[in-house]
């Protein structure tokens, strides 16, 4: 392990060494924004859940979250090499990340993520694989749950911050407050920070994290405090040295991870023994706290944002971020307001009416609804505790699950039964299964089936349907260029999706 002294020399040269003048003569800086996509998001239940969280949903506009956040990383081009970006999220969310991506016309590396570690491991896994792959190039570190409003202060800021970082200091965008909010991090400022011809940004004093309501006011009358964005700005080998002298753990387990993983396509898999042993922190916690108290380390500096900028971190959150009516409601699909105040309403298929209520959030879904108060939305994340204490699904899934196929949805349910509607995208097909405790009828709506049955291989059209019976191989394709909409009817002793035994599959799920 280096000493302290060790890394402060790495440090010191990191901020003279040749690499960063040739990069400053030819004026050109290849950068990589870093999305981090691995969050659960539990406050935005029941959009939100384990296995679909919100940064994979559409909460303000028709994109999602994160499809956004790459359009926004992906036009820092000024005067720079941008490299393709990172998406660093759980194992689990490969396939609907992937799809996402792909609907979206977006490019993206995925990076996964064994287990979920926080985002100093998430943010060392990408510095890590950057250096091997790019070099010393600047990470742009977002995640990928934000809005904001005006992407070209955004970009502004971002290339204020991407100068400093250039010169081997570690940058962050600090959100200029709107308000005296507690639930939010503060970064307090010190002086100002010129070098190079570079200036703009802050130094950073200090942290605070979620200060008391009068605590906060204050900060809002010194005038010297910010918001924590959590984006960061940053030179991979700056990060790495970083984060090896003061959380040494995480990077010798990120580092191991990276060397031994391997590489399918566009994704890329540390390898999950290193990455277990790895402890979970966050990067405030982990490096840019110390940072701020320790003056031989880069200079660590805000860069402040007034960019209309949003974390969604509750349904408050997002009723702030829409616009409203004259009483100052908002809402999202078919809802009403009738002598209602303040509320935010969002239906995602049935009439939501808002009648005589006040600061109220009602969040209908197919499965579940949400009423709440929204002085009182930050206990959304108890109540889904509850909900996955009692193992019910609504803590993990919605009714309608995404898959790397297309998706399905359990539209109806009852004892020995189960009716799914089920999509399968152009050319795409489920894998090669059997069950041992459930028989199923398949009825095709619209496009044309490839179905494998046993031995047996054949097409059916519209309106033409076949019956796979307990303990039979089968698959379900489309070999068309239309989605498959068909129906399925379960039948049996037990109807759990994880009944299946898969011998063949396109998406690596054997």
């Amino acid at each position: 392990m280096n000493t302290k002294n060790d890394v402060t020399s790495d440090l010191a040269r990191l901020f003279s060494g040749a690499h960063v003048q040739e990069s400053l003569d030819r004026g050109v800086t290849t950068v990589v924004p870093v999305v981090l996509a691995g969050g659960a998001g539990t406050r935005l239940w029941p959009i939100s859940r384990e296995h679909h969280p919100k940064q994979l949903a559409s909460v303000i506009g028709d994109e999602t979250l994160l499809a956004a956040t790459l359009r926004r990383a992906s036009a820092i081009a000024a005067k720079r090499t941008v490299a393709t970006p990172l998406v660093v999220c759980g194992e689990e969310h490969r396939h609907v990340t992937t799809r996402q991506l792909t609907l979206s016309g977006l490019q993206a590396s995925i990076v996964l993520e064994p287990a979920r570690r926080d985002t100093a491991p998430a943010l060392s896994i990408a510095a890590e694989l950057v250096r091997v792959e790019h070099g010393d190039a600047v990470l742009v570190v977002m995640p990928a749950d934000h809005t904001i409003d005006n992407v070209e202060s955004f970009h502004r800021a971002l290339d204020l911050a991407i100068a400093y970082a250039q010169l081997g200091c570690v940058a962050t965008l600090g959100i200029v407050p709107s308000r005296a909010d507690p639930g939010f991090g503060y970064l307090r400022l010190g002086e100002s920070v010129r070098a190079e011809g570079v200036e703009g940004g802050m130094r950073l004093d200090g942290f605070v994290e979620k200060p008391a309501p009068e605590i906060a006011s204050q900060y809002i009358e010194a005038g010297n405090y910010l918001w924590n964005s959590g984006i960061y700005v940053v030179r991979a080998s700056v990060w790495l040295a970083a984060i090896a002298q003061f959380a040494p753990d995480i990077h010798s387990a990120c580092e191991r991870s990276v060397t031994a993983g391997t590489r399918e396509g566009t994704c890329f898999r540390p390898a999950r023994d290193a990455f277990d042993a790895c402890p979970s922190d966050s990067i405030d916690y982990a490096v840019m706290e110390k940072l701020a108290d320790w003056p031989e380390a880069p200079v660590a500096l805000a860069v402040p944002l007034d960019a209309g900028w949003s974390d969604l971190g509750s349904w408050s959150a997002v009723w702030e971020a829409l616009d409203k009516d004259t009483d100052g409601n908002a809402g999202r699909g078919r809802v009403m307001f009738e002598g209602a105040t303040g509320c935010y309403a969002h239906s995602e298929g049935r009439l939501v009416a808002c009648v005589g209520v006040t600061n109220v959030a009602v969040v209908e879904t197919a499965d579940a609804v949400l009423v709440v108060d929204r002085a009182h939305v930050q206990a959304v994340k108890s109540v889904v505790g509850r909900i996955a204490s009692s193992r019910a699904p609504e803590a993990t899934s919605h009714r309608l699950v995404r898959r790397p196929w297309g998706w399905y949805d359990s539209i109806d349910r009852g004892e020995r039964f189960q009716v799914k509607r089920i999509l399968v995208d152009p050319g795409a097909s489920l894998s090669l299964q059997m069950h041992h405790h459930r028989a199923e009828h398949w009825t095709v709506v619209r496009g044309t089936a490839m179905v494998t049955r046993g031995d047996e291989r054949f097409l059916l059209s519209e309106n033409e349907s076949t019956y796979i019976p307990v303990g039979v191989t089968h698959r379900l394709e489309n070999p068309g260029r239309l989605p498959l909409e068909m129906i399925e009817v379960q039948s049996g002793s037990y109807l759990g999706e994880d009944d299946i035994v898969r011998f063949d599959d396109t998406y690596g799920r054997v």
